[in-house]
């Protein structure tokens, strides 16, 4: 029985990872307002090495359409600008000589559709890792009964398993709703 509450406990956790990926990958896709989380595993070449863009700058929103990236040396503002033309963002950098500004561009409703067929894209990538976790946890249950665990004791796990899966898929679906509708918002 402890062995079953191990693999229950892990696989909530596996699933609470999924779910933690799935909302930072929705984080980076943009809903027409800028925010520093934008530029969020955007890695720029420091002295040669990749590094990520928040430890080379500081980037601020000093309003809704504005992103200012203000690097704590001036030598990596061309590196910071080939970084941001090089990403999939569809931004356009500037710079002043002392920092990069990026006019964040109101959304059309091509892009709005395209960023919510990206965001369900990314929900359902969580569901694909929420459903290999069932499986998984599954399949050790299966191998404790070929142990010796009793039937009844792995067919009462599964079920948790099943209402576990049911849960997170459920979270998943909230999640991308109120980003389908953040995304939408004009």
């Amino acid at each position: 029985m402890e062995e079953i509450n191990m693999y229950l406990d892990e696989a909530k956790d596996l699933m609470n990872k999924a779910i933690k990926h799935v909302s930072s990958e929705l984080v980076k896709i943009r809903a027409g307002k800028a925010a520093p989380n934008m530029l969020e595993g955007l890695m720029v070449a420091y002295y040669g090495n990749p590094t990520p863009i928040n430890q080379v700058a500081s980037i601020t929103t000093p309003d809704a359409r504005t992103l200012m990236i203000k690097p704590w040396e001036k030598n990596v503002i061309p590196e910071i600008e080939k970084a941001i033309i090089n990403s999939d963002l569809g931004l356009n950098p500037q710079n002043d000589g002392e920092q990069v500004i990026i006019n964040v561009p109101q959304l059309t409703e091509e892009r709005r559709v395209t960023l919510v067929k990206q965001a369900k894209h990314e929900g359902e990538q969580g569901k694909i890792s929420i459903r290999n976790i069932r499986k998984e946890t599954n399949d050790n249950l299966k191998q404790l009964q070929k142990e010796g665990v009793s039937e009844d004791e792995v067919k009462r796990a599964e079920d948790k398993v099943q209402t576990l899966t049911d849960e997170f898929n459920k979270k998943i679906d909230e999640i991308l709703t109120k980003k389908e509708a953040e995304i939408m918002t004009v």
